[in-house]
């Protein structure tokens, strides 16, 4: 335990950590202890989370049901590493989620788990679907977020990550994401003009690859007929869709999947953060049978299929997943912070305020990076870890566990009510 005089000291990490770290710059005490939806600094403050580890914790801090199994696992001596070696705990997951997920849907993949990041997932997703295709060229989306490895960065968006990249990404033709010309403006018309004319400059795809919500890019959200749109001219055309769930999915939107809303069979589907329900590094590809044209070991690496998030990851599903309880939860806890938070838009001394989302995927546009770090900062002072996102991050955005209880979701909408009244009478 640490001494009075050291709580909260980050000197040890000014000292030691590299300057690559950034949440601990935006919240600057020392995390010691978490449950549910609160966090525990070192002196013994409480703060209620809305970032829920940038949506991997979806259950909550240290839901006690997923560990118990976890602990029962490693008491049994359950294999924790195994490469991809054939585990107990690997196939009680894919049956499962194939039992409770994928077959009520009528969806029917391959499980692929590579390495346990989200970006690794990318990074497979995008060698697969030029393997698959012979065809190089990706398209990628405005806003997009998919990780910053070098594949993933290429169809990641953002320039501040694409400069650190130290030679230019290669591969990729962007293209207007839904709603980025103006409401009136369906890109999916210029996509498919592009596509249809052989001198656009634009060589066939191999992919594309999208989010039906996009995180990182600022809480945009795709209509389901823009969704459907594109995923016909993928059909039309010969192209992959794949779905980069990773934030989105394991019920951020309401159900399982956050392209089930629009009906859309992806080709390949990408799911990391949340899936293993209590924060265990795990991710996985899944991927129509006819695209299984990998060589043994052709996308490898030592940490894949993470066996005890594999347990975990199994216990949530059959907690969570065995019914409608937790989806429909979700979408009325939604439905309650987007008009709380149209409220705080219309109520506050700042007309520029407004309000953009899914589920619980929902962000509240500041229109300006300077605003949004202010609310942020006076939010966190008074006991509420919420971040930014969007191209200027510009965009808070609201993350808390669907487990969320009304009592603690309330208290934390109150005190971005609070900051952002405060903060806009002081900002002109």
């Amino acid at each position: 335990m640490p001494t009075e005089n050291n709580s909260n000291s980050l000197s040890a990490f000014e000292t030691l950590e590299s300057k690559v770290r950034s949440y601990s710059r935006s919240f600057p005490v020392v995390f010691r202890k978490a449950a549910g939806a609160l966090l525990e600094d070192e002196k013994g403050s409480v703060y209620i989370d809305f970032l829920s580890g940038a949506g991997v914790l979806n259950y909550g801090h240290n839901n006690p049901d997923l560990l118990h199994g976890a602990i029962q696992y490693l008491q049994s001596n359950g294999i924790v590493h195994g490469l991809d070696m054939a585990t107990s705990a690997k196939r009680e997951f894919m049956e499962q989620f194939d039992a409770i997920i994928l077959r009520p849907r009528g969806l029917t993949y391959k499980f692929q788990f590579p390495g346990p990041t989200g970006a690794n997932a990318v990074e497979a997703a995008l060698k697969l679907a030029r393997k698959t295709t012979g065809r190089h060229t990706v398209i990628s989306f405005t806003n997009g977020f998919h990780g910053v490895s070098l594949g993933a960065l290429a169809v990641t968006g953002n320039r501040y990550y694409r400069d650190a990249a130290g030679l230019p990404p290669a591969g990729v033709v962007f293209m207007p994401y839904d709603g980025y010309c103006g409401a009136d403006q369906d890109t999916s018309k210029y996509l498919d003009s592009v596509l249809s004319d052989a001198s656009s400059g634009v060589d066939l795809p191999a992919a594309i690859i999208l989010e039906t919500v996009q995180g990182e890019g600022g809480i945009n959200s795709a209509s389901s007929d823009w969704l459907q749109s594109v995923e016909r001219l993928c059909r039309k055309n010969g192209i992959l869709l794949i779905v980069d769930d990773i934030q989105a999915g394991c019920g951020r939107t309401g159900s399982f999947f956050s392209f089930d809303f629009a009906g859309l069979s992806p080709d390949i589907v990408v799911l990391s953060k949340s899936l293993s329900g209590v924060g265990l590094p795990l991710s996985l590809l899944l991927l129509k049978p006819e695209l299984d044209v990998w060589q043994p070991g052709e996308h490898n690496g030592t940490f894949r299929g993470n066996n005890l998030a594999l347990v975990t990851a199994t216990a949530a599903l059959q907690k969570y997943w065995t019914d409608e309880k937790l989806s429909q939860g979700v979408l009325e806890k939604g439905r309650i912070i987007s008009e709380r938070l149209r409220q705080i838009a219309q109520s506050s001394p700042n007309s520029l305020l407004s309000v953009r989302g899914r589920g619980m995927m929902l962000g509240l546009d500041c229109s300006t990076g300077k605003l949004a770090e202010k609310i942020v900062r006076k939010a966190f002072e008074d006991g509420l870890v919420v971040e930014r996102c969007g191209a200027e991050d510009q965009v808070i955005k609201l993350l808390p566990p669907l487990t969320i209880d009304g009592e603690t979701l309330q208290r934390g909408l109150d005190i971005l009510d609070i900051s952002v009244h405060e903060i806009s009478k002081m900002t002109p």
